[in-house]
């Protein structure tokens, strides 16, 4: 097993065992501490050898990962998990239509990515039992961290962002498989994770530290701006004009002789890896590797209209891009925050005109292009792609489930079945994993828990799901409390 410190300077077990942190294989940083490097490439073509990861399929395929993250719920009865017979209440407004893999329906709000489901797997038994998860907050952080919080309001939402909360997913893995490029390891955008007035819950590094936060990349603008990305303009990522990257580097080796002179003061900082930072910014900045990726306009007119001139597909394409510079995580927001109108997802209110006007061909068109760009340029073959919500749609329309009104076209709040989709990095093409009942009220066959998929990403990544963290109180913590679902995997 892994442990990874969090502070430093207090023993793992009971003080009389004697046994600290230092006797443990520890990961954090940037690096491996207490490995040499002859050490840790031997150990690691070992646990090649043994298949790792118990020889699970799936196990170490991913080097990155680009999460469509639908914050808001969409209804997987309107979208991927259509009925029929059932009462007028419960059928989709939207007809059902065929997609490319046989016996697999979508509805028509899907004609694109019907097309492009021989590269993914659905996943028709998304679950969980609220436990003051109802309300899009709580079950966002649940979502992104694996975990529940102590404190839930009975709106389920939470207290905004605290350095005590659970890393975000994409936090953990730069810091257990740091990037190997001069790039940013981990981006968001367009928009923060947000219901209401919580904004950005679940989805900071929390007690790992801000070092391991993402980028926010959040275009100035309303939500309803479908051209928000065209004003990006990432100037930290630019050198100024006057300074070419040779005179970058010269203050950089500056810099580096002053420090040798104050051997007191860099020790005294050296556990905060000041030079490790620095060294890293600084390759950043001089390798003009980041500042490309977000250059939208070198890419040809036609495939940016291929994944849609609006904030969602432009921010899928600007993914692809990253993850192709070496960007280990990219989670694209759902461009609407939860619990609003328009192209939000949380759709208690006129879903069939917002979904066939709004969010529907923004999502269709959007995912479309990137499930087929990835496969075409062979990026699936070690990125994970996932599409998920934090819960689906109440089966019944214009009933109540959260405390919420809906209207006669509106559906609430569902976490007991949902769907979600998941693709590259060796998941299987073409197939359904589980299913629901007659009404997609529960699953029927093979439940699949928020935490099991946060725990297949790791697996992904060659992860264990119970690597040891330490939070800010020094107590030991599982990455995720779950199993990876391994039948995902071809």
């Amino acid at each position: 097993m892994f442990v990874l410190p969090g502070s430093r300077g207090k023993d793992v077990c009971d003080s009389h065992v004697g046994r600290t942190r230092r006797d443990l294989l520890r990961v954090g940083g940037s690096g491996v501490l207490g490995l040499s490097l002859a050490s840790m490439l031997n150990l690691k073509a070992r646990a090649a050898e043994t298949g790792g990861g118990h020889g699970a399929p799936g196990w170490n395929r991913a080097k990155s990962i680009i999460m469509a993250y639908l914050q808001g719920g969409p209804s997987h009865l309107d979208l991927w998990d259509p009925k029929e017979n059932v009462p007028d209440n419960v059928r989709s407004a939207f007809k059902t239509i065929p997609s490319v893999v046989p016996g697999v329906n979508v509805t028509e709000i899907l004609p694109k990515l019907s097309q492009q489901l021989d590269k993914a797997t659905l996943i028709r038994s998304m679950s969980y039992t609220p436990n003051g998860l109802f309300n899009h907050t709580a079950a966002i952080y649940q979502m992104m961290t694996g975990y529940t919080t102590d404190k839930v309001s009975p709106s389920g939402q939470l207290e905004p962002p605290s350095p005590k909360d659970f890393p975000n997913f994409g936090s953990n893995l730069i810091r257990l498989r740091p990037a190997t490029e001069p790039m940013l390891p981990f981006v968001m955008l367009p928009r923060p994770l947000q219901e209401s007035n919580v904004v950005g819950k679940g989805g900071t590094a929390g007690f790992l530290g801000k070092a391991y936060d993402p980028y926010t990349l959040y275009p100035p603008g309303d939500d309803m701006k479908m051209d928000k990305l065209e004003t990006v303009r990432v100037d930290d990522l630019k050198l100024p004009d006057d300074v070419f990257a040779a005179r970058l580097r010269r203050r950089a080796d500056l810099r580096k002789s002053v420090l040798d002179g104050m051997r007191e003061i860099d020790q005294a900082v050296s556990e905060h890896k000041l030079d490790t930072y620095y060294e890293q910014a600084l390759e950043l900045v001089a390798s003009g590797r980041a500042r490309d990726a977000f250059d939208l306009e070198s890419e040809p007119d036609s495939e940016r209209e291929r994944y849609g001139r609006n904030t969602f597909g432009q921010s899928l394409l600007l993914a692809r891009r990253l993850v192709e510079a070496g960007t280990r995580v990219v989670e694209v927001i759902w461009p609407k925050h939860a619990n609003s109108d328009n192209h939000s997802w949380d759709q208690h209110t006129a879903l069939t005109k917002r979904m066939k006007d709004q969010s529907g061909p923004m999502f269709d068109t959007g995912l479309a292009a990137l499930l087929e760009d990835m496969d075409d340029r062979g990026l699936l073959e070690d990125t994970l792609v996932v599409a998920v919500g934090e819960f689906g749609r109440s089966p019944k329309r214009g009933v109540s489930t959260s405390g919420n009104n809906n209207s006669a076209d509106g559906r609430d709040h569902w976490p007991y079945c949902y769907t979600g989709l998941v693709a590259g990095a060796g998941i299987r093409r073409g197939h359904v994993h589980g299913s629901s009942d007659a009404t997609a009220s529960a699953p029927a066959t093979d439940p699949v828990h928020p935490g099991e998929l946060l725990a297949t990403i790791y697996h992904a990544f060659g992860i264990e799901p119970e690597t040891i963290v330490y939070n800010h109180l020094n107590q030991p913590r599982e990455l995720v409390k779950a199993e990876a679902v391994t039948g995902l995997f071809a």
